[in-house]
């Protein structure tokens, strides 16, 4: 839980906008009493697009899929 002033929202708004949708609970306080809490809309999350880790890996070793050495007893 993250609170913060009337003053601090006004001023971060969209950064406190990105914590909530990270699933960061933000409250909105006035004189250190919570008033307000900042929470995504279930239908407004993001949805998993497929692909959208195109290009991230760039390199691969040649080994990647040999057995650990440390596992070798279980294989």
């Amino acid at each position: 839980m993250h609170q913060v002033t009337i003053h601090e929202a006004k001023t971060n708004l969209s950064r406190l906008i990105q914590e909530a949708l990270s699933g960061e609970e933000v409250i909105i306080a006035k004189n250190q009493q919570p008033l307000i809490r900042l929470t995504v809309l279930p239908e407004v999350k993001r949805q998993r697009k497929i692909g959208s880790a195109k290009g991230l890996i760039v390199r691969m070793d040649d080994d990647f899929n040999e057995p650990l050495d440390d596992f070798k007893d279980y294989t």
